[in-house]
Protein backbone atom coordinates (compact mmCIF):
# COMPACT_ATOMS: atom_id res chain seq x y z
CA UNK A 1 0.00 0.00 0.00
CA UNK A 2 1.39 3.20 -0.60
CA UNK A 3 0.90 6.87 0.65
CA UNK A 4 0.28 8.89 -2.28
CA UNK A 5 2.55 12.38 -1.76
CA UNK A 6 1.28 15.91 -3.80
CA UNK A 7 3.60 17.27 -6.40
CA UNK A 8 6.15 19.90 -4.38
CA UNK A 9 4.27 23.07 -5.55
CA UNK A 10 0.66 22.22 -4.53
CA UNK A 11 1.74 20.65 -1.38
CA UNK A 12 3.25 24.02 -0.58
CA UNK A 13 0.29 25.68 -1.49
CA UNK A 14 -1.86 23.75 0.43
CA UNK A 15 0.40 24.25 3.36
CA UNK A 16 0.05 27.76 3.08
CA UNK A 17 -3.18 27.87 2.94
CA UNK A 18 -3.78 25.61 6.02
CA UNK A 19 -0.98 28.03 7.94
CA UNK A 20 -3.05 30.94 7.09
CA UNK A 21 -6.25 29.21 9.26
CA UNK A 22 -3.15 28.84 12.50
CA UNK A 23 -3.56 25.23 11.81
CA UNK A 24 -1.11 22.43 13.07
CA UNK A 25 -1.79 19.83 10.17
CA UNK A 26 -0.73 16.41 9.28
CA UNK A 27 0.33 15.15 5.93
CA UNK A 28 -2.60 13.25 5.35
CA UNK A 29 -4.66 16.51 5.68
CA UNK A 30 -2.42 18.58 4.07
CA UNK A 31 -3.41 15.81 1.06
CA UNK A 32 -6.94 16.17 1.79
CA UNK A 33 -7.00 19.87 1.24
CA UNK A 34 -5.98 19.79 -1.91
CA UNK A 35 -8.69 16.87 -3.02
CA UNK A 36 -6.34 13.85 -2.96
CA UNK A 37 -7.99 12.19 0.42
CA UNK A 38 -11.97 11.48 0.01
CA UNK A 39 -12.23 7.82 1.28
CA UNK A 40 -15.47 6.40 0.54
CA UNK A 41 -17.13 4.16 3.13
CA UNK A 42 -19.46 0.90 2.39
CA UNK A 43 -22.01 1.53 5.00
CA UNK A 44 -23.96 -1.23 6.81
CA UNK A 45 -26.07 0.77 9.28
CA UNK A 46 -28.55 3.05 8.92
CA UNK A 47 -28.81 5.52 6.22
CA UNK A 48 -28.95 8.51 9.21
CA UNK A 49 -25.90 7.08 11.27
CA UNK A 50 -24.05 6.73 7.96
CA UNK A 51 -24.46 10.32 7.02
CA UNK A 52 -23.48 10.98 10.88
CA UNK A 53 -20.71 8.86 11.00
CA UNK A 54 -18.87 10.39 7.90
CA UNK A 55 -19.74 13.79 8.89
CA UNK A 56 -18.36 13.60 11.93
CA UNK A 57 -15.18 11.98 10.52
CA UNK A 58 -14.48 15.06 8.42
CA UNK A 59 -15.45 17.59 10.82
CA UNK A 60 -12.74 15.44 13.43
CA UNK A 61 -10.38 15.24 10.69
CA UNK A 62 -10.12 17.19 7.56
CA UNK A 63 -10.72 14.08 5.44
CA UNK A 64 -13.73 13.84 3.48
CA UNK A 65 -15.38 10.79 4.04
CA UNK A 66 -18.21 9.60 1.51
CA UNK A 67 -20.85 6.90 2.25
CA UNK A 68 -23.06 3.86 0.28
CA UNK A 69 -25.50 2.71 2.06
CA UNK A 70 -25.80 -1.32 1.52
CA UNK A 71 -27.09 -4.16 3.12
CA UNK A 72 -24.29 -7.15 3.53
CA UNK A 73 -24.96 -9.28 0.78
CA UNK A 74 -24.56 -6.24 -1.48
CA UNK A 75 -21.65 -5.15 0.53
CA UNK A 76 -19.58 -8.72 -0.58
CA UNK A 77 -21.06 -8.40 -4.03
CA UNK A 78 -19.22 -4.84 -4.69
CA UNK A 79 -16.60 -5.43 -3.10
CA UNK A 80 -16.17 -8.55 -5.02
CA UNK A 81 -17.12 -7.09 -8.45
CA UNK A 82 -14.52 -4.45 -8.01
CA UNK A 83 -11.85 -6.07 -6.12
CA UNK A 84 -9.15 -4.81 -9.02
CA UNK A 85 -9.94 -1.60 -8.66
CA UNK A 86 -11.72 -1.35 -5.18
CA UNK A 87 -14.37 1.59 -4.92
CA UNK A 88 -14.27 1.49 -1.31
CA UNK A 89 -11.84 2.44 1.46
CA UNK A 90 -13.70 1.18 4.64
CA UNK A 91 -16.80 -1.40 5.30
CA UNK A 92 -18.43 -0.11 8.30
CA UNK A 93 -21.71 -1.32 9.82
CA UNK A 94 -23.42 -4.90 9.79
CA UNK A 95 -22.88 -8.27 11.06
CA UNK A 96 -19.34 -9.10 10.85
CA UNK A 97 -20.35 -12.90 9.42
CA UNK A 98 -20.29 -10.57 6.22
CA UNK A 99 -17.46 -9.70 6.76
CA UNK A 100 -16.29 -13.43 7.04
CA UNK A 101 -17.37 -14.21 3.99
CA UNK A 102 -15.39 -10.97 2.18
CA UNK A 103 -12.08 -12.15 4.24
CA UNK A 104 -12.32 -15.55 2.07
CA UNK A 105 -12.43 -13.99 -1.10
CA UNK A 106 -9.63 -11.64 0.27
CA UNK A 107 -11.67 -8.66 -0.27
CA UNK A 108 -10.41 -7.18 3.19
CA UNK A 109 -7.26 -6.52 4.90
CA UNK A 110 -6.22 -7.22 8.44
CA UNK A 111 -5.37 -3.90 10.07
CA UNK A 112 -4.74 -3.90 13.63
CA UNK A 113 -6.05 -0.71 14.86
CA UNK A 114 -4.36 0.95 18.17
CA UNK A 115 -8.08 1.60 19.30
CA UNK A 116 -8.66 -1.65 19.42
CA UNK A 117 -7.01 -2.32 22.25
CA UNK A 118 -10.10 -1.29 24.47
CA UNK A 119 -12.67 -4.02 23.22
CA UNK A 120 -13.18 -7.11 24.51
CA UNK A 121 -11.68 -9.93 22.69
CA UNK A 122 -14.94 -11.33 22.50
CA UNK A 123 -16.29 -8.23 19.77
CA UNK A 124 -12.86 -8.42 17.43
CA UNK A 125 -11.00 -10.97 14.77
CA UNK A 126 -8.29 -12.45 16.39
CA UNK A 127 -6.41 -12.44 12.75
CA UNK A 128 -7.39 -8.23 12.78
CA UNK A 129 -9.92 -8.38 9.90
CA UNK A 130 -12.94 -6.80 12.23
CA UNK A 131 -13.07 -5.22 14.75
CA UNK A 132 -16.65 -4.76 16.44
CA UNK A 133 -18.49 -1.26 16.88
CA UNK A 134 -21.90 -2.65 18.32
CA UNK A 135 -24.09 -5.54 18.91
CA UNK A 136 -27.51 -6.01 18.18
CA UNK A 137 -30.16 -8.54 18.92
CA UNK A 138 -32.37 -9.83 17.18
CA UNK A 139 -36.19 -10.02 17.40
CA UNK A 140 -39.73 -9.74 16.80
CA UNK A 141 -41.02 -6.38 15.84
CA UNK A 142 -44.62 -6.31 16.20
CA UNK A 143 -47.76 -4.36 15.18
CA UNK A 144 -49.75 -4.60 18.68
CA UNK A 145 -52.95 -3.26 16.63
CA UNK A 146 -52.43 -5.68 13.87
CA UNK A 147 -52.14 -8.55 16.28
CA UNK A 148 -54.91 -7.53 18.11
CA UNK A 149 -57.26 -7.66 14.77
CA UNK A 150 -55.86 -11.01 14.45
CA UNK A 151 -56.76 -12.46 17.74
CA UNK A 152 -53.01 -13.63 18.31
CA UNK A 153 -50.84 -12.66 20.94
CA UNK A 154 -47.11 -11.07 20.65
CA UNK A 155 -44.93 -14.02 19.80
CA UNK A 156 -42.38 -14.94 22.83
CA UNK A 157 -41.58 -18.30 20.57
CA UNK A 158 -40.25 -19.50 17.01
CA UNK A 159 -43.20 -21.61 17.10
CA UNK A 160 -45.41 -18.70 17.41
CA UNK A 161 -44.28 -17.68 14.29
CA UNK A 162 -46.12 -20.99 12.79
CA UNK A 163 -49.44 -20.13 13.79
CA UNK A 164 -51.93 -20.59 10.85
CA UNK A 165 -53.49 -16.93 11.75
CA UNK A 166 -50.28 -15.43 10.40
CA UNK A 167 -50.54 -16.24 7.00
CA UNK A 168 -49.40 -13.55 4.79
CA UNK A 169 -48.13 -11.63 8.39
CA UNK A 170 -44.66 -11.82 8.74
CA UNK A 171 -42.02 -9.95 6.94
CA UNK A 172 -38.30 -11.08 6.74
CA UNK A 173 -35.65 -10.22 4.41
CA UNK A 174 -33.39 -12.49 1.84
CA UNK A 175 -30.40 -14.13 3.35
CA UNK A 176 -28.84 -13.75 0.44
CA UNK A 177 -28.91 -9.78 0.89
CA UNK A 178 -29.44 -9.36 4.69
CA UNK A 179 -27.29 -9.70 7.24
CA UNK A 180 -30.37 -9.66 9.73
CA UNK A 181 -32.18 -12.57 7.82
CA UNK A 182 -28.92 -14.77 7.88
CA UNK A 183 -28.97 -14.30 11.18
CA UNK A 184 -32.72 -15.57 11.72
CA UNK A 185 -31.52 -18.51 9.44
CA UNK A 186 -28.42 -19.69 11.31
CA UNK A 187 -30.29 -19.79 14.62
CA UNK A 188 -32.29 -21.99 13.32
CA UNK A 189 -29.21 -23.85 12.69
CA UNK A 190 -28.39 -23.65 15.62
CA UNK A 191 -31.92 -24.45 17.57
CA UNK A 192 -32.63 -27.05 14.90
CA UNK A 193 -29.42 -28.97 15.08
CA UNK A 194 -27.88 -28.06 11.87
CA UNK A 195 -29.08 -26.78 8.30
CA UNK A 196 -31.69 -29.53 7.28
CA UNK A 197 -33.59 -28.98 10.76
CA UNK A 198 -32.98 -24.90 10.23
CA UNK A 199 -34.78 -24.93 6.64
CA UNK A 200 -37.47 -27.15 7.46
CA UNK A 201 -38.82 -24.60 9.80
CA UNK A 202 -37.97 -21.69 7.48
CA UNK A 203 -40.20 -24.02 4.94
CA UNK A 204 -42.71 -23.50 7.87
CA UNK A 205 -42.45 -19.99 7.84
CA UNK A 206 -42.44 -19.64 4.26
CA UNK A 207 -46.02 -19.81 4.09
CA UNK A 208 -46.83 -17.42 6.36
CA UNK A 209 -44.34 -14.36 5.24
CA UNK A 210 -45.67 -11.80 2.82
CA UNK A 211 -42.35 -10.66 1.24
CA UNK A 212 -38.67 -11.33 1.25
CA UNK A 213 -37.01 -7.73 1.15
CA UNK A 214 -33.50 -6.58 0.26
CA UNK A 215 -32.92 -4.82 3.28
CA UNK A 216 -33.00 -6.32 6.40
CA UNK A 217 -34.18 -3.17 8.44
CA UNK A 218 -37.33 -2.99 6.26
CA UNK A 219 -39.66 -5.01 7.91
CA UNK A 220 -39.73 -3.29 10.65
CA UNK A 221 -41.07 -0.48 9.01
CA UNK A 222 -43.43 -2.52 6.96
CA UNK A 223 -44.34 -3.83 10.61
CA UNK A 224 -45.39 0.12 11.48
CA UNK A 225 -46.86 0.55 8.92
CA UNK A 226 -49.34 -2.07 9.38
CA UNK A 227 -48.79 -3.93 6.72
CA UNK A 228 -47.96 -6.91 8.49
CA UNK A 229 -48.02 -8.33 12.22
CA UNK A 230 -44.51 -8.93 12.50
CA UNK A 231 -41.34 -7.99 11.39
CA UNK A 232 -38.28 -9.55 12.22
CA UNK A 233 -35.15 -7.28 12.99
CA UNK A 234 -32.77 -6.65 15.25
CA UNK A 235 -34.01 -4.78 18.01
CA UNK A 236 -32.44 -1.61 18.25
CA UNK A 237 -34.29 -0.80 14.55
CA UNK A 238 -37.87 -1.71 16.24
CA UNK A 239 -37.37 0.92 18.70
CA UNK A 240 -35.91 3.40 16.71
CA UNK A 241 -38.84 3.15 14.50
CA UNK A 242 -41.68 3.50 17.57
CA UNK A 243 -39.78 6.32 18.41
CA UNK A 244 -40.22 8.00 15.10
CA UNK A 245 -44.28 7.62 15.54
CA UNK A 246 -44.29 4.00 14.93
CA UNK A 247 -46.35 3.96 18.37
CA UNK A 248 -47.74 0.26 17.71
CA UNK A 249 -44.66 -1.55 17.66
CA UNK A 250 -43.25 -3.89 19.73
CA UNK A 251 -40.58 -5.82 20.93
CA UNK A 252 -40.42 -9.22 22.18
CA UNK A 253 -37.25 -12.16 22.24
CA UNK A 254 -37.94 -15.86 21.85
CA UNK A 255 -37.69 -17.39 24.55
CA UNK A 256 -35.68 -20.39 22.99
CA UNK A 257 -33.27 -18.49 22.34
CA UNK A 258 -32.11 -15.58 19.69
CA UNK A 259 -29.06 -14.61 17.28
CA UNK A 260 -27.30 -11.26 17.90
CA UNK A 261 -24.98 -9.40 15.01
CA UNK A 262 -21.69 -7.68 15.90
CA UNK A 263 -21.67 -4.52 14.13
CA UNK A 264 -17.96 -4.83 12.43
CA UNK A 265 -15.40 -2.03 10.51
CA UNK A 266 -12.67 -3.40 8.48
CA UNK A 267 -10.50 -1.65 6.14
CA UNK A 268 -10.91 -3.20 2.47
CA UNK A 269 -8.30 -4.80 0.59
CA UNK A 270 -6.21 -2.68 -1.61
CA UNK A 271 -7.64 0.69 -1.00
CA UNK A 272 -6.12 3.60 -2.66
CA UNK A 273 -6.23 5.31 0.40
CA UNK A 274 -5.11 3.02 3.30
CA UNK A 275 -4.11 5.91 5.56
CA UNK A 276 -6.66 7.56 5.60
CA UNK A 277 -8.64 4.34 5.52
CA UNK A 278 -7.56 3.57 8.70
CA UNK A 279 -7.60 6.87 10.51
CA UNK A 280 -11.28 6.11 9.97
CA UNK A 281 -11.12 2.63 11.64
CA UNK A 282 -9.13 4.23 14.71
CA UNK A 283 -11.89 6.69 14.88
CA UNK A 284 -14.72 4.81 14.17
CA UNK A 285 -13.70 2.30 17.06
CA UNK A 286 -13.32 5.03 19.67
CA UNK A 287 -16.02 5.61 22.36
CA UNK A 288 -16.86 9.35 20.80
CA UNK A 289 -17.86 7.66 17.40
CA UNK A 290 -19.96 5.16 18.77
CA UNK A 291 -21.89 7.43 21.21
CA UNK A 292 -22.95 9.05 17.67
CA UNK A 293 -25.66 6.49 17.06
CA UNK A 294 -27.33 7.46 19.84
CA UNK A 295 -27.91 11.04 18.44
CA UNK A 296 -29.58 9.71 15.40
CA UNK A 297 -31.78 6.89 17.46
CA UNK A 298 -29.88 3.61 16.76
CA UNK A 299 -29.30 2.42 20.26
CA UNK A 300 -26.93 -0.51 20.18
CA UNK A 301 -24.71 -2.11 22.78
CA UNK A 302 -22.01 -0.33 22.28
CA UNK A 303 -18.63 -2.55 22.46
CA UNK A 304 -16.05 0.34 23.68
CA UNK A 305 -16.26 -0.03 27.32
CA UNK A 306 -16.05 3.90 27.50
CA UNK A 307 -19.30 4.32 25.55
CA UNK A 308 -21.74 5.56 26.98
CA UNK A 309 -25.16 3.51 27.48
CA UNK A 310 -28.61 4.21 27.77
CA UNK A 311 -32.20 2.90 28.98
CA UNK A 312 -33.26 2.20 24.96
CA UNK A 313 -30.19 -0.58 24.59
CA UNK A 314 -30.88 -4.20 25.16
CA UNK A 315 -29.71 -6.12 28.30
CA UNK A 316 -27.72 -8.72 27.37
CA UNK A 317 -27.92 -10.70 30.02
CA UNK A 318 -31.94 -10.94 30.11
CA UNK A 319 -31.83 -12.16 26.29
CA UNK A 320 -31.47 -15.86 25.86
CA UNK A 321 -28.60 -15.57 23.05
CA UNK A 322 -27.85 -18.79 21.56
CA UNK A 323 -23.97 -19.96 20.80
CA UNK A 324 -23.74 -17.49 17.82
CA UNK A 325 -20.42 -18.91 16.17
CA UNK A 326 -19.95 -16.28 13.50
CA UNK A 327 -16.29 -18.17 12.09
CA UNK A 328 -18.64 -20.54 11.37
CA UNK A 329 -21.51 -19.28 9.88
CA UNK A 330 -19.51 -17.27 7.59
CA UNK A 331 -17.97 -20.45 5.90
CA UNK A 332 -21.78 -21.64 5.87
CA UNK A 333 -23.12 -18.58 4.29
CA UNK A 334 -22.87 -19.15 0.53
CA UNK A 335 -23.87 -22.80 0.32
CA UNK A 336 -27.44 -22.29 2.83
CA UNK A 337 -27.98 -19.15 1.12
CA UNK A 338 -27.90 -20.75 -1.75
CA UNK A 339 -30.29 -23.56 -0.49
CA UNK A 340 -32.81 -21.31 0.65
CA UNK A 341 -32.91 -19.62 -2.61
CA UNK A 342 -33.79 -22.94 -4.23
CA UNK A 343 -35.83 -24.97 -1.48
CA UNK A 344 -37.84 -21.82 0.31
CA UNK A 345 -37.43 -18.29 -1.70
CA UNK A 346 -38.30 -19.85 -5.23
CA UNK A 347 -41.34 -21.88 -3.97
CA UNK A 348 -44.60 -21.06 -4.10
CA UNK A 349 -46.84 -20.96 -0.52
CA UNK A 350 -49.54 -23.28 0.03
Amino acid sequence: MTNRRLAPLAGVAAVGMLALSACVVTDEQIQSAAGSETITIACGAMEDLCQKWTESFTASTGITATYVRLSSGEAVARLDSAKDNPEFDVWHGGPVDGYGAAVEKGLIEAYDSPSAADIPAKYKDPDHNWTGVYVGVLGFCSNKAVLDNLGVEVPDSWDDLLDPALKGQISTAHPSTSGTAFTTLWTQTVLRGGEDGALDYMKQMHNNVLQYTKSGTAPGQIAGRGEVGVGLVFSHDCVKYRDEGMKDLVVSFPKEGTGYEIGGVALVANSKHSAAAKKYIDWAISPEAQNIGQTVGSNQVLTNPKAEANDKMVKLDEVSLIDYDFAAASAAKPALTARFDEEIAAQPRE
